[in-house]
């Protein structure tokens, strides 16, 4: 489904902040793990390295430092925070939110938290969940945070998808702007596709037992081809629908952050959605795949390198599991 925002409150994105492990895992490291080249992963993934967490590190403890940096920007004390979403497939524990331990490790003892789980798509679906709270009044800012440790779920043993993934944080404040801010969102889901990128254990219907180990369910499952082709229509039909949307074209667009899965499925978006790659921001071979982090931390590097600056639009499009998928329409201000 696609919306226009009311006229009556815009709002935009105030900040950005982002962090990574320090621990760098290349492709040549994953030589020696598993039966690939360096060679191999670059030409299909266009990965190069990912950040892995060190065993033990949840995933509130990459959220925090992409938190603060982002509230630090944008001159909020967390005491003033009203609302905190943080979008993550792989949280501390079922419960309590993520959102609630970044809360306490904050000290935003004044916001509402909760979770968003829509994988791959989930910062994009945290900043439209936000824009409604925000534009109703309720609330006068929210803390978005797209967080992931995916190296806790993935098969390493598995050379299909142990290449792909890496853990990250990224966040971005929202609230009223004077002009610009979020020209239009989309969203939409299939779920008669889920089989398609799931893990199976770990919930209510095969919760941890010795035969859930045993059977590997705890790992992350993939239907690669399948989802290939999926993913690029979705998310190529996203990106053209917000952008038509809004009563655009593709030329009035500066700069669109997809989804960093892999560069594959980032060309074929791109010629789908009649987009030149040089309007596209591409930083997967630095990071691979961070998931619901992976949104946030293009578009905090895209601002503070200089590739957006006020007034670009910008166009965030995602796809993930569910299946998910949506864009958001940006005037940068």
């Amino acid at each position: 489904m696609s919306a226009k925002p009311s006229q009556t409150q815009r709002i935009g994105v105030l900040s950005t902040g982002m962090y990574v492990p320090p621990k760098v895992l290349t492709n040549k490291d994953l030589e020696r793990m598993v039966d690939t080249s360096d060679d191999w992963i670059t030409s299909r993934t266009g990965i190069k390295e990912r950040h892995i967490a060190e065993p033990g590190t949840a995933t509130s403890d990459l959220a925090l430092p992409a938190a603060e940096e982002a509230l630090k920007r944008a001159g909020i004390a967390p005491k003033d925070l009203d609302l905190l979403i943080t979008a993550t497939t792989t949280p501390d524990m079922l419960f309590p939110s993520v959102s609630c331990l970044v809360q306490q490790k904050l000290g935003a003892t004044s916001a509402a938290c909760f979770d968003i789980s829509a994988a791959c798509s989930g910062s994009i679906y945290a900043i439209i969940t936000a824009q409604q709270f925000l534009q109703g009044g309720r609330y006068r800012n929210a803390l978005v945070v797209g967080a992931e440790v995916l190296s806790s779920f993935v098969d390493w043993t598995d050379r299909t998808t142990c290449v792909l993934f890496g853990d990250g944080a990224g966040a971005c404040v929202l609230g009223p702007v004077s002009r610009g801010g979020i020209i239009g969102t989309d969203m939409g889901s299939d779920g008669t596709q889920s089989g398609l990128l799931f893990m199976p254990g770990g919930g209510s219907k095969y919760p941890p037992s010795y035969q859930s180990v045993d059977q590997r369910l705890h790992y992350l499952q993939m239907s690669g081809s399948d989802l290939f082709k999926v993913a690029v229509r979705r998310m190529a039909d996203s990106a053209k629908r917000v952008i038509e949307q809004a009563g655009l074209k593709v030329d009035d667009v500066k700069l669109v952050i997809p989804h960093q899965a892999n560069i594959r499925i980032v060309e074929a978006v791109a010629k789908f959605a009649d987009l030149p790659m040089e309007k596209v921001f591409v930083n997967l071979d630095k990071y691979g795949n961070t998931s619901a982090a992976s949104n946030l931390i293009a578009l905090h590097e895209a601002a503070q390198t200089g590739a957006i600056k006020p007034g670009d639009r910008v166009v965030l499009v995602a796809f993930g599991a569910g299946l998910t998928w949506g864009s958001v329409l940006l005037e940068w201000s």
